[in-house]
């Protein structure tokens, strides 16, 4: 798949020391096929989608190869939501946050995931933990994350951003979509993300 590529070329051509382990765990050759945590596609397309092409056209030079490759295949990917009516209902999350959310993986070998988070303008993904550690690269739009209880730091495209395995976080967007890329490292990588209530 040409977006892989472009996805290990990209990370390959970063000068941080920080993306050292993570290059390690890459897998030689991907699962054929590739193997993804078992959740279903979303029936239809995530509404979210609609913010992708404002992702991609915003894109700084870094990025803008796979955020175009991203946006031509897009419809060909398995987007998913980890979370449910249920939980907006049960007031966990906010109903907005739904239909502005959604995330697809392109590969996932026995010790690295990678895929895409996409979120639109306007949303707050609350504090939430997985097993895994996780490095994001935001690759279009600025958001704020938090670690912990620590303050809202704003984070711009190319920065990379690490949570611990279980250390709760959380994003919002303001009025530009965030389209980051995420690896997640570990010996447990079908777990999903819990929010943290």
């Amino acid at each position: 798949m040409r977006l892989l590529a472009r996805v290990r070329a990209l990370l390959n051509s970063l000068d941080a020391a920080a993306l050292a382990p993570w290059r390690a765990a890459w897998p030689a050759a991907p699962p054929d096929p590739p193997s993804v945590r078992a959740v279903a596609p979303h029936a239809g397309a995530l509404p979210v989608l609609a913010w992708l092409p404002a992702a991609a056209r915003t894109a700084p030079a870094f990025s803008a190869p796979v955020c175009a490759e991203l946006l031509a295949v897009a419809a060909r990917l398995a987007w998913h939501r980890t979370y449910t009516q249920a939980d907006v209902s049960s007031g966990a999350i906010e109903a907005l946050f739904l239909e502005r959310y959604g995330w697809c993986e392109l590969l996932r070998g026995r010790a690295l995931a990678c895929g895409f988070l996409l979120l639109g303008p306007g949303v707050h993904y609350p504090a939430h933990h997985h097993q895994p550690e996780e490095l994001y690269l935001p690759l279009s739009g600025t958001a704020e994350w938090q670690q912990g209880d620590g303050v809202w730091r704003e984070r711009p495209a190319g920065a990379l951003i690490h949570h611990a395995a279980l250390e709760p976080h959380a994003m919002r967007t303001g009025s530009d979509p965030l389209l980051a890329l995420y690896l997640w490292r570990g010996s447990d990588l079908a777990t999903h993300a819990r929010l943290d209530r």
